[in-house]
């Protein structure tokens, strides 16, 4: 499969996700200088005023930085929309992107025809969070250009299907670009990926363990110290299923083995709840095994790099 030109600049074939409350512009540039896709969601921009101030700081430090990198120039940048009803915000995020020629928009909950086109008209791409191939289905007929199947194993918002059964249904009809998402930590498994017909690979949760998230020091090493055993999937929090940290439910007075059923109406992106998704309750991918400690950015994507060759060579090898 064939990535639009945008993606020539990869250094390697890896998004960073956008990641609530915890991508900001620190966490963006310096994935975005380190060779893979920074984004971020717009509703972290709060007041809405503010999110024109990050796409002004992105776009010119990006710009910046190639001029003086010619030969390691940055990776594009994405930015998250939620399409859910609940956002009566998007509009107007849509019209600053618009402002900054957004290279990559990533929409989650809805797809929406007209999103789409706005994007395509002022140069960008699309790509369309889906669980299954029946929501895959509905995104590219509303005319998203790519696809991030969200498996078993993502951290927030998740399927339940494996990666193999969600991107193999997907590539029996749709040629296009695929990221994959769920549990990917390792560059071995950025290559694993690829071979099963991904194109990318969506990484969210090592980044939380960094130094320029976002994160409340206890969060990062929540992610640290956490194991697959650690993560809770259930739907109360948000109203959509997803997988949190089973340390920070209990911090919060819960029972994470007796949670109740949640359903749209908790749909929350930043009200008030006494137990705030994200805020308190933290979201959290099953990948964190192998997360060891919080580092730069730069020195997370230069061991994933240096894992990938060296699956790459090893299958090479065989």
């Amino acid at each position: 499969m064939s990535l639009p030109k945008i993606f020539d600049r990869l250094r390697l074939p890896v998004i960073g996700s956008p990641l609530f409350i915890i991508s900001g512009p620190d966490l963006v540039l310096a994935q975005c200088k380190a060779g893979i896709v920074g984004s971020f969601p717009a509703l972290n921009a709060r007041p809405q005023s503010l999110l024109d101030e990050w796409l002004h700081r992105i776009t010119e430090e990006l710009a910046a930085w190639n001029r003086d990198n010619p030969d390691r120039p940055a990776a594009p940048f994405a930015v998250n929309q939620i399409v859910h009803k609940s956002n009566d915000r998007l509009e107007g995020d849509l019209a600053i992107c618009e402002k900054w020629q957004v290279p990559i928009t990533i929409t989650s909950l809805g797809a929406r025809e007209e999103l789409n086109q706005a994007v395509h008209n002022w140069g960008g791409i699309t790509l369309h969070d889906i669980i299954d191939d029946r929501f895959a289905r509905k995104a590219i007929e509303k005319g998203a250009d790519g696809l991030i199947a969200v498996a078993a194993g993502a951290g927030g918002h998740a399927g339940r299907l494996s990666p193999f059964a969600n991107v193999q249904e997907i590539r029996q009809w749709f040629t296009g670009p695929i990221a994959l998402s769920g549990a990917i930590a390792t560059g071995g498994a950025v290559l694993a990926a690829q071979a099963m017909g991904a194109d990318l690979a969506y990484i969210g949760s090592p980044f939380i363990a960094t130094e320029e998230a976002n994160a409340v020091p206890a969060y990062k090493q929540g992610i640290v110290e956490g194991k697959a055993a650690d993560i809770v999937y259930s739907n109360l929090f948000t109203g959509v299923h997803g997988n949190y940290l089973r340390g920070s439910i209990v911090a919060a007075g819960m029972d994470p083995d007796n949670l109740p059923e949640g359903d749209l109406s908790t749909m929350n992106f930043g009200g008030n709840r006494e137990a705030k998704a994200w805020k308190d309750i933290w979201g959290s991918g099953q990948g964190i095994g192998v997360v060891d400690k919080v580092e730069s950015v730069a020195a997370r994507v230069d061991r994933l790099e240096a894992e990938y060759r060296a699956a790459k060579a090893r299958i090479a090898a065989l």
